[in-house]
Protein backbone atom coordinates (compact mmCIF):
# COMPACT_ATOMS: atom_id res chain seq x y z
CA UNK A 1 0.00 0.00 0.00
CA UNK A 2 3.50 2.13 0.02
CA UNK A 3 2.54 3.63 -3.74
CA UNK A 4 -0.97 4.87 -2.66
CA UNK A 5 0.19 6.75 0.14
CA UNK A 6 2.99 8.15 -1.51
CA UNK A 7 -0.13 9.29 -4.63
CA UNK A 8 -1.82 10.88 -1.79
CA UNK A 9 1.18 12.77 -0.22
CA UNK A 10 2.57 13.99 -3.28
CA UNK A 11 -0.86 15.45 -4.38
CA UNK A 12 -1.73 16.88 -0.80
CA UNK A 13 -0.75 19.76 1.00
CA UNK A 14 0.15 17.79 4.39
CA UNK A 15 3.82 16.68 5.21
CA UNK A 16 3.50 13.32 7.40
CA UNK A 17 6.03 11.23 8.17
CA UNK A 18 6.07 7.80 6.83
CA UNK A 19 7.99 4.64 7.87
CA UNK A 20 8.20 1.19 5.48
CA UNK A 21 8.56 -1.71 7.23
CA UNK A 22 10.08 -4.36 4.96
CA UNK A 23 8.49 -7.79 4.75
CA UNK A 24 8.14 -11.07 2.48
CA UNK A 25 6.75 -10.61 -0.82
CA UNK A 26 3.38 -13.20 -1.36
CA UNK A 27 6.33 -14.54 -4.60
CA UNK A 28 8.82 -15.01 -1.85
CA UNK A 29 6.26 -17.03 0.74
CA UNK A 30 4.76 -18.91 -1.74
CA UNK A 31 8.10 -19.75 -3.60
CA UNK A 32 9.24 -21.59 -0.10
CA UNK A 33 6.53 -23.78 -0.03
CA UNK A 34 7.63 -25.29 -3.58
CA UNK A 35 11.31 -25.39 -3.10
CA UNK A 36 13.61 -22.54 -5.58
CA UNK A 37 11.16 -21.48 -8.24
CA UNK A 38 12.24 -18.01 -8.37
CA UNK A 39 16.03 -18.92 -7.97
CA UNK A 40 16.98 -16.67 -10.99
CA UNK A 41 15.96 -13.85 -12.42
CA UNK A 42 12.23 -13.79 -12.01
CA UNK A 43 9.33 -10.86 -11.96
CA UNK A 44 5.65 -10.70 -10.49
CA UNK A 45 2.53 -9.71 -12.68
CA UNK A 46 -0.73 -8.92 -11.38
CA UNK A 47 -3.66 -10.09 -13.48
CA UNK A 48 -5.85 -7.96 -12.21
CA UNK A 49 -7.38 -5.33 -14.23
CA UNK A 50 -9.02 -2.62 -12.38
CA UNK A 51 -6.36 -0.35 -12.07
CA UNK A 52 -4.24 -1.76 -15.16
CA UNK A 53 -5.75 -1.99 -18.55
CA UNK A 54 -5.59 -5.34 -19.52
CA UNK A 55 -3.49 -4.42 -23.04
CA UNK A 56 -0.84 -3.43 -20.31
CA UNK A 57 -0.64 -6.26 -18.39
CA UNK A 58 -0.63 -8.69 -21.41
CA UNK A 59 2.65 -6.49 -23.16
CA UNK A 60 4.19 -7.46 -19.75
CA UNK A 61 3.69 -11.11 -19.96
CA UNK A 62 4.52 -11.16 -23.37
CA UNK A 63 7.94 -8.84 -22.32
CA UNK A 64 8.44 -11.62 -19.50
CA UNK A 65 8.00 -14.78 -20.84
CA UNK A 66 10.20 -13.58 -24.37
CA UNK A 67 13.02 -12.75 -21.80
CA UNK A 68 12.70 -16.19 -20.16
CA UNK A 69 11.94 -14.85 -16.48
CA UNK A 70 9.98 -17.26 -13.99
CA UNK A 71 6.74 -15.18 -13.22
CA UNK A 72 4.87 -15.01 -10.33
CA UNK A 73 1.03 -14.14 -11.29
CA UNK A 74 -0.98 -12.49 -8.24
CA UNK A 75 -4.63 -12.16 -8.67
CA UNK A 76 -4.86 -14.88 -11.08
CA UNK A 77 -8.61 -15.78 -11.08
CA UNK A 78 -11.86 -14.13 -9.62
CA UNK A 79 -15.60 -14.83 -9.75
CA UNK A 80 -16.04 -12.41 -12.74
CA UNK A 81 -12.33 -12.80 -14.00
CA UNK A 82 -11.68 -16.23 -15.98
CA UNK A 83 -10.14 -16.07 -18.85
CA UNK A 84 -6.85 -13.51 -18.11
CA UNK A 85 -5.12 -16.79 -16.76
CA UNK A 86 -5.67 -18.20 -19.58
CA UNK A 87 -4.65 -15.45 -21.95
CA UNK A 88 -1.45 -15.44 -20.05
CA UNK A 89 -1.06 -19.15 -20.39
CA UNK A 90 -1.29 -19.03 -24.23
CA UNK A 91 1.34 -16.43 -24.41
CA UNK A 92 3.61 -18.73 -22.57
CA UNK A 93 2.96 -21.84 -24.01
CA UNK A 94 4.53 -19.76 -27.29
CA UNK A 95 8.03 -19.45 -25.33
CA UNK A 96 8.31 -22.42 -23.07
CA UNK A 97 7.81 -26.08 -23.41
CA UNK A 98 4.15 -27.66 -22.09
CA UNK A 99 5.90 -29.31 -19.36
CA UNK A 100 7.24 -26.42 -17.82
CA UNK A 101 6.83 -26.54 -14.12
CA UNK A 102 4.12 -24.77 -12.16
CA UNK A 103 2.83 -24.25 -8.83
CA UNK A 104 -0.58 -23.14 -7.75
CA UNK A 105 -0.27 -21.79 -3.93
CA UNK A 106 -3.26 -20.93 -2.15
CA UNK A 107 -3.33 -19.02 0.80
CA UNK A 108 0.27 -19.23 1.65
CA UNK A 109 0.87 -19.88 5.78
CA UNK A 110 -2.71 -19.63 6.66
CA UNK A 111 -5.44 -22.49 7.56
CA UNK A 112 -6.47 -23.13 4.34
CA UNK A 113 -3.31 -23.42 2.73
CA UNK A 114 -2.70 -25.54 -0.37
CA UNK A 115 0.05 -26.31 -2.60
CA UNK A 116 -0.25 -28.15 -5.91
CA UNK A 117 2.29 -28.78 -7.98
CA UNK A 118 1.42 -29.19 -12.45
CA UNK A 119 3.15 -28.14 -15.78
CA UNK A 120 2.37 -25.17 -17.79
CA UNK A 121 -0.31 -27.25 -19.98
CA UNK A 122 -2.29 -28.33 -17.28
CA UNK A 123 -2.37 -26.04 -14.56
CA UNK A 124 -5.42 -23.99 -15.25
CA UNK A 125 -7.47 -26.65 -14.39
CA UNK A 126 -6.60 -26.65 -10.81
CA UNK A 127 -8.76 -24.84 -8.37
CA UNK A 128 -7.42 -21.40 -7.41
CA UNK A 129 -8.86 -17.83 -6.77
CA UNK A 130 -7.97 -14.02 -5.81
CA UNK A 131 -6.36 -15.61 -2.48
CA UNK A 132 -3.62 -17.80 -4.93
CA UNK A 133 -0.47 -17.23 -6.55
CA UNK A 134 0.54 -18.74 -9.78
CA UNK A 135 4.32 -19.51 -10.25
CA UNK A 136 5.56 -20.55 -13.15
CA UNK A 137 8.75 -21.90 -14.28
CA UNK A 138 11.64 -20.51 -16.68
CA UNK A 139 13.35 -22.57 -18.86
CA UNK A 140 16.18 -23.82 -16.95
CA UNK A 141 12.92 -24.96 -14.41
CA UNK A 142 12.59 -28.64 -13.28
CA UNK A 143 10.90 -30.54 -10.44
CA UNK A 144 13.35 -32.19 -8.05
CA UNK A 145 10.94 -34.54 -6.61
CA UNK A 146 8.18 -31.76 -4.56
CA UNK A 147 9.92 -29.44 -5.49
CA UNK A 148 10.43 -26.97 -8.22
CA UNK A 149 13.93 -25.24 -9.41
CA UNK A 150 15.12 -23.07 -11.30
CA UNK A 151 18.81 -22.89 -11.19
CA UNK A 152 20.99 -20.08 -10.86
CA UNK A 153 23.52 -21.50 -13.60
CA UNK A 154 26.14 -22.74 -11.25
CA UNK A 155 26.81 -25.93 -13.73
CA UNK A 156 28.03 -23.91 -16.68
CA UNK A 157 30.77 -22.47 -14.68
CA UNK A 158 31.42 -24.71 -11.71
CA UNK A 159 31.83 -28.59 -11.56
CA UNK A 160 28.79 -29.48 -8.79
CA UNK A 161 30.96 -32.72 -8.15
CA UNK A 162 33.97 -31.19 -6.53
CA UNK A 163 33.49 -27.54 -7.31
CA UNK A 164 36.14 -26.69 -9.50
CA UNK A 165 36.18 -24.35 -12.35
CA UNK A 166 34.89 -25.78 -15.28
CA UNK A 167 38.21 -25.48 -18.56
CA UNK A 168 37.86 -22.02 -19.92
CA UNK A 169 36.05 -20.11 -16.65
CA UNK A 170 37.92 -17.90 -14.74
CA UNK A 171 36.09 -17.75 -11.09
CA UNK A 172 34.66 -13.83 -10.42
CA UNK A 173 34.33 -13.42 -14.00
CA UNK A 174 31.74 -13.13 -16.33
CA UNK A 175 30.32 -16.60 -17.69
CA UNK A 176 32.14 -17.54 -20.74
CA UNK A 177 29.67 -18.43 -23.11
CA UNK A 178 32.52 -19.66 -25.80
CA UNK A 179 34.37 -22.39 -23.57
CA UNK A 180 30.26 -23.07 -22.18
CA UNK A 181 28.89 -23.72 -25.62
CA UNK A 182 32.08 -25.81 -26.61
CA UNK A 183 31.83 -28.07 -24.05
CA UNK A 184 28.17 -28.31 -24.29
CA UNK A 185 28.72 -29.45 -27.70
CA UNK A 186 31.39 -32.16 -26.78
CA UNK A 187 29.26 -34.07 -24.08
CA UNK A 188 26.03 -34.40 -26.94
Amino acid sequence: MAPLIFELLATSQHQIEVEIVPGITAANSCASLVGAPLGHDSCTISLSDLLTPWEVIVRRIEAAAAADFAITFYNPRSKKRQSHILDAQKILLKHRPKDTPVAVVNAAYRDEQRVELSTLEEFTSLEFGMNSAVIVGNESSYRFNDWIVTPRGYKNKYSLEDGTTKEGQIPGRSLNTQAHNDLSKESV
